[in-house]
Protein backbone atom coordinates (compact mmCIF):
# COMPACT_ATOMS: atom_id res chain seq x y z
CA UNK A 1 0.00 0.00 0.00
CA UNK A 2 1.43 3.62 -1.09
CA UNK A 3 0.04 5.27 2.25
CA UNK A 4 2.77 7.65 3.35
CA UNK A 5 2.15 10.91 5.52
CA UNK A 6 2.64 12.98 2.12
CA UNK A 7 -0.86 11.21 0.75
CA UNK A 8 -3.42 13.65 0.66
CA UNK A 9 -6.13 11.04 1.86
CA UNK A 10 -4.27 8.12 3.68
CA UNK A 11 -5.42 4.60 3.05
CA UNK A 12 -4.36 3.29 6.92
CA UNK A 13 -6.97 2.58 9.44
CA UNK A 14 -7.19 5.18 11.84
CA UNK A 15 -5.89 3.93 15.03
CA UNK A 16 -6.05 7.71 17.34
CA UNK A 17 -3.62 8.59 20.35
CA UNK A 18 -3.53 11.13 22.48
CA UNK A 19 0.05 12.52 24.46
CA UNK A 20 0.74 15.28 26.35
CA UNK A 21 4.09 17.71 25.93
CA UNK A 22 5.68 20.53 26.47
CA UNK A 23 6.72 23.06 23.89
CA UNK A 24 8.38 26.61 24.49
CA UNK A 25 7.20 26.05 27.93
CA UNK A 26 3.62 25.88 26.95
CA UNK A 27 1.25 22.69 27.75
CA UNK A 28 -0.36 20.76 25.03
CA UNK A 29 -2.43 17.79 24.62
CA UNK A 30 -2.24 16.57 21.26
CA UNK A 31 -3.71 13.70 19.43
CA UNK A 32 -2.11 11.76 16.49
CA UNK A 33 -2.81 9.12 14.00
CA UNK A 34 -1.89 6.68 12.03
CA UNK A 35 -1.09 7.65 8.13
CA UNK A 36 0.52 11.15 9.64
CA UNK A 37 4.02 12.27 10.30
CA UNK A 38 5.62 11.37 13.59
CA UNK A 39 2.40 9.76 15.23
CA UNK A 40 3.80 8.48 18.63
CA UNK A 41 4.99 12.25 19.59
CA UNK A 42 6.43 15.25 18.37
CA UNK A 43 9.71 14.40 16.35
CA UNK A 44 13.36 15.89 17.31
CA UNK A 45 13.62 18.09 14.44
CA UNK A 46 10.68 20.10 15.35
CA UNK A 47 11.25 20.00 18.72
CA UNK A 48 14.53 22.07 17.56
CA UNK A 49 13.15 23.96 15.23
CA UNK A 50 10.33 25.13 18.06
CA UNK A 51 13.22 25.90 20.51
CA UNK A 52 14.55 28.63 17.93
CA UNK A 53 11.72 30.11 15.81
CA UNK A 54 11.52 33.81 16.58
CA UNK A 55 8.02 34.78 16.01
CA UNK A 56 6.66 38.52 16.42
CA UNK A 57 3.61 38.86 18.83
CA UNK A 58 1.54 39.93 15.70
CA UNK A 59 2.58 38.20 13.34
CA UNK A 60 0.91 36.67 10.49
CA UNK A 61 2.66 33.30 10.07
CA UNK A 62 1.96 29.98 7.96
CA UNK A 63 2.89 26.53 8.74
CA UNK A 64 3.48 24.81 5.58
CA UNK A 65 3.35 20.48 6.20
CA UNK A 66 1.87 21.18 9.41
CA UNK A 67 0.91 17.68 10.61
CA UNK A 68 -1.18 17.47 13.73
CA UNK A 69 0.18 20.79 14.13
CA UNK A 70 2.83 21.32 17.19
CA UNK A 71 4.97 23.98 15.37
CA UNK A 72 1.96 26.04 14.02
CA UNK A 73 0.32 25.77 17.17
CA UNK A 74 3.61 26.67 19.59
CA UNK A 75 3.88 29.83 16.86
CA UNK A 76 -0.07 30.87 18.32
CA UNK A 77 1.20 30.85 21.77
CA UNK A 78 4.11 32.48 20.72
CA UNK A 79 1.85 35.30 18.43
CA UNK A 80 -1.10 36.18 20.53
CA UNK A 81 -1.92 39.23 18.99
CA UNK A 82 -1.24 37.42 15.31
CA UNK A 83 -2.81 34.44 13.20
CA UNK A 84 -1.68 31.43 12.18
CA UNK A 85 -2.38 28.99 9.25
CA UNK A 86 -2.03 26.11 9.20
CA UNK A 87 -1.60 23.90 6.08
CA UNK A 88 -0.80 20.11 4.26
CA UNK A 89 -1.53 17.97 1.84
CA UNK A 90 -2.26 15.37 4.26
CA UNK A 91 -6.34 15.51 4.90
CA UNK A 92 -6.24 13.57 8.55
CA UNK A 93 -3.47 15.58 9.66
CA UNK A 94 -5.26 19.19 8.96
CA UNK A 95 -8.36 17.65 10.95
CA UNK A 96 -6.05 16.70 13.77
CA UNK A 97 -4.47 20.44 13.33
CA UNK A 98 -8.15 21.45 14.15
CA UNK A 99 -9.00 18.96 16.59
CA UNK A 100 -5.77 20.23 18.67
CA UNK A 101 -6.14 23.54 18.33
CA UNK A 102 -9.69 23.15 19.72
CA UNK A 103 -8.02 20.87 22.39
CA UNK A 104 -6.02 23.77 23.81
CA UNK A 105 -8.02 26.38 23.30
CA UNK A 106 -6.50 27.71 21.00
CA UNK A 107 -8.07 30.28 18.74
CA UNK A 108 -6.11 32.80 16.39
CA UNK A 109 -5.21 29.89 13.48
CA UNK A 110 -7.44 29.09 10.57
CA UNK A 111 -6.84 25.10 8.67
CA UNK A 112 -6.67 23.88 4.75
CA UNK A 113 -5.61 21.23 3.37
CA UNK A 114 -2.85 22.09 -0.04
CA UNK A 115 -1.09 20.83 -2.55
CA UNK A 116 2.32 22.71 -1.09
CA UNK A 117 0.88 27.11 -1.36
CA UNK A 118 -2.36 25.71 -3.36
CA UNK A 119 -5.01 26.71 -0.95
CA UNK A 120 -3.06 30.38 -0.11
CA UNK A 121 -2.17 31.83 -3.50
CA UNK A 122 -2.12 35.30 -3.14
CA UNK A 123 -1.35 35.62 0.62
CA UNK A 124 1.71 36.51 1.88
CA UNK A 125 3.26 35.83 5.30
CA UNK A 126 5.48 37.74 8.22
CA UNK A 127 6.92 33.90 9.18
CA UNK A 128 6.59 30.47 7.23
CA UNK A 129 7.67 27.78 9.12
CA UNK A 130 8.59 24.08 7.96
CA UNK A 131 9.68 20.92 8.61
CA UNK A 132 9.79 19.69 5.21
CA UNK A 133 8.63 16.49 3.55
CA UNK A 134 12.07 14.92 2.95
CA UNK A 135 10.48 11.24 2.41
CA UNK A 136 8.34 13.35 -0.33
CA UNK A 137 11.62 13.78 -2.31
CA UNK A 138 13.72 17.07 -3.29
CA UNK A 139 11.69 18.17 -6.45
CA UNK A 140 8.70 19.12 -3.93
CA UNK A 141 11.06 19.91 -1.13
CA UNK A 142 12.91 22.78 -3.05
CA UNK A 143 9.73 23.53 -4.52
CA UNK A 144 8.54 24.50 -1.43
CA UNK A 145 11.60 26.81 -0.89
CA UNK A 146 11.24 28.29 -4.16
CA UNK A 147 7.69 29.34 -3.50
CA UNK A 148 7.90 30.71 -0.38
CA UNK A 149 10.02 34.15 -1.50
CA UNK A 150 6.38 35.02 -2.85
CA UNK A 151 4.34 34.27 0.12
CA UNK A 152 6.44 36.29 2.31
CA UNK A 153 6.27 40.26 3.04
CA UNK A 154 9.42 41.80 2.47
CA UNK A 155 11.66 41.60 5.41
CA UNK A 156 9.94 38.30 6.52
CA UNK A 157 11.86 35.15 6.86
CA UNK A 158 11.51 31.14 6.53
CA UNK A 159 12.54 28.90 9.07
CA UNK A 160 13.69 25.41 7.89
CA UNK A 161 14.91 22.53 10.24
CA UNK A 162 16.51 19.63 8.23
CA UNK A 163 18.86 16.86 8.93
CA UNK A 164 22.71 17.24 7.43
CA UNK A 165 22.51 13.42 5.85
CA UNK A 166 18.84 14.21 4.70
CA UNK A 167 19.86 16.72 2.50
CA UNK A 168 20.50 19.99 5.05
CA UNK A 169 23.88 20.84 2.58
CA UNK A 170 21.85 20.75 -1.02
CA UNK A 171 18.69 22.68 0.80
CA UNK A 172 21.05 25.71 2.38
CA UNK A 173 22.27 25.81 -1.45
CA UNK A 174 19.31 26.18 -2.62
CA UNK A 175 17.82 28.94 -0.10
CA UNK A 176 21.01 30.97 -0.92
CA UNK A 177 20.26 30.72 -4.44
CA UNK A 178 16.43 32.22 -3.43
CA UNK A 179 17.20 34.38 -0.71
CA UNK A 180 20.73 35.04 -1.43
CA UNK A 181 23.77 33.88 0.74
CA UNK A 182 23.77 36.85 3.21
CA UNK A 183 20.02 36.27 3.62
CA UNK A 184 20.65 32.24 5.11
CA UNK A 185 21.69 32.18 8.27
CA UNK A 186 22.27 28.72 10.30
CA UNK A 187 20.40 29.66 13.52
CA UNK A 188 21.03 26.06 14.91
CA UNK A 189 22.17 22.71 15.47
CA UNK A 190 21.46 19.60 17.44
CA UNK A 191 22.04 15.87 16.91
CA UNK A 192 22.76 16.39 13.19
CA UNK A 193 19.50 18.72 12.19
CA UNK A 194 20.12 22.12 11.01
CA UNK A 195 18.04 25.49 11.56
CA UNK A 196 17.90 28.16 8.78
CA UNK A 197 16.56 31.17 8.99
CA UNK A 198 15.78 32.93 5.60
CA UNK A 199 15.02 36.69 5.29
CA UNK A 200 13.22 38.20 2.02
CA UNK A 201 15.38 41.06 1.49
CA UNK A 202 14.80 43.46 -1.44
CA UNK A 203 11.81 44.16 -3.93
Amino acid sequence: MNDHYYSNKPQSASDRQAFETVLRGFNFRLTSDAGVFSRDGVDYGSRVLIEHMEIPHEARILDIGCGYGPIGLTAARLAPQGHVTLIDINERAVELSKHNAAANAIHNVSFAQSDLYAAVAGEVYDVILSNPPIRAGKVVVHSLFAESWKHLMPGGTIWVVIQKKQGAPSAKAKLEEIYGEDAVVEVGKDKGYRIYRCTKNGE
